[in-house]
């Protein structure tokens, strides 16, 4: 049960306290790309993102996306944010975050991943002991895959409210 319980409960990216991360000793921060920083199937990089990963990395921080989505998709939004990305991270699988975590020689307690889906992200994240942060989606629209997903997660959500352990939109830090 513990590894679909995120760490923090935020509204979006935008309502994350970063000096709070600062202070917890994070430094690099991963996020996820659909319906955590662009509503899915978008094509179109969001402005305030750029400027938020502007200002988050003047404060020190270094942000990557990490996304199950393919390179070609990735790489629009890394070149336009001016980031580092993963694709085919294939999250909740933890290859690809172990190996990020290793290449740029980071604690797990350095780092924290913020995304939209307990089943993915959030799970991701707990099995390798880095500061999970989940979001509520921007959109309800969603890939194919991520409804197979929310159908999951949906089960999973109320499990963890019958036991007391998470309710959905009670945000909390």
């Amino acid at each position: 049960m513990k590894d679909y319980i995120p760490d923090m409960y935020q509204k979006s990216i935008y309502t994350v306290d970063y000096s709070k991360l600062l202070s917890k000793g994070i430094k690099c921060i991963l996020y996820d790309l659909d319906n955590t920083i662009i509503p899915p199937k978008s094509s179109d990089p969001v402005p305030k993102a750029k400027d938020l990963f502007t200002s988050l990395k003047q404060k020190g921080f270094r942000i990557f996306i990490l996304t199950n989505s393919p390179e070609f998709r990735l790489k629009k939004f890394t070149e336009y944010y001016g980031i580092e990305g993963v694709s085919w991270a294939l999250k909740p699988h933890t290859f690809k975050l172990k190996k990020l975590i290793k290449k740029y020689n980071y604690k797990p307690s350095e780092v924290a991943l913020i995304g939209d889906q307990i089943m993915t992200d959030v799970k991701c994240g707990n099995k390798v002991g880095v500061t999970t942060i989940l979001t509520k989606p921007l959109h309800e629209e969603e890939f194919f895959v991520t409804k197979i997903n929310r159908f999951l997660e949906n089960k999973k959500l109320k499990e963890l409210e019958k036991k007391g352990l998470f309710h959905k939109d009670d945000f909390y830090e």
